[in-house]
Order: structure tokens, then sequence, then C-alpha cells
């Protein structure tokens, strides 16, 4: 089992939002719970990447840290219903500048991965010639 070596540095403001938000898709969960998708499966919809798995396993990070909560009721089946805490609500504004930097900048990002896909391609086809 994996031992880490160094304790977190959680003085960091950038590194305990990061612990919080930093992954993959959790701006975008908040974002679709925001947007009234409180189940699982109406998240994925709304994010139409992520698969359900990689979805719970992300909400339970949220959960852990108090961003979300979840509730369900004693009824077969469960249904799981996830709502942001007034601690999750804190981090919204932020979550839409990055959203509208994001946006303002995106073609700019569009052009340079293209630019950089082409130049993986050619050297790829480099090191395949040269085999």
């Amino acid at each position: 089992m994996y031992e880490k070596k160094m304790d977190e540095d959680l003085h960091c403001g950038l590194r305990v939002a990061f612990k919080i938000f930093g992954g993959k898709w959790k701006m975008c969960i908040l974002d679709a719970i925001n947007k009234g998708a409180t189940r699982p499966a109406e998240i994925q919809k709304v994010i139409g990447i992520a698969s359900i798995r990689v979805i719970e396993i992300q909400l339970a990070e949220l959960l852990a840290y108090g961003v979300t909560e979840k509730t369900g009721g004693n009824y077969y089946p469960k249904k799981s219903e996830y709502r942001i805490t007034s601690f999750g609500y804190t981090i919204l504004p932020l979550l839409y500048q990055i959203d509208k930097w994001g946006t303002t900048h995106g073609a700019f990002v569009r052009e340079r991965q293209s630019e950089l896909n082409q130049q993986e391609v050619m050297l790829q086809e480099n090191a395949s010639t040269n085999a």
C-alpha cells in the first residue's frame, strides 16, 4: 500500500483549493448540481463524457470535504440526491470566473492544441520512418 513520504502542506491557499476542487470533473459536477441535476445519472447527462462511476467517486470526495451533502429516502430502490452545501456555494463565484476565462480564451487554446496535435503526429511519423 502506498504511504505518503511527506505531509501535505495545506497552508497554501492554492493547494487547499486544488485539494478540494482539483479533480477533473469536480467543477463540472458542481455546475451541474447548481443547474438542477441532483442524481448521478442526471449529472452524467449534463456532463456527457464522464462515466457514472467516475462521477460517484468525485461526488464522494466532494461529500467528504463538506462541499456537497447526500440525501436519500428509506425506500427501495434507494435514490441518492446531492445538494451543494453553504460551504460549497462559496466556490461558485470562482467557478464561474474560471468558466468566463475559459470561454474568453477557448479559441486560442483550441488553436494551440491543434498545433500541438499536428506536431505530435509529425514526430510519430518521423520516429516510425527512422525505426
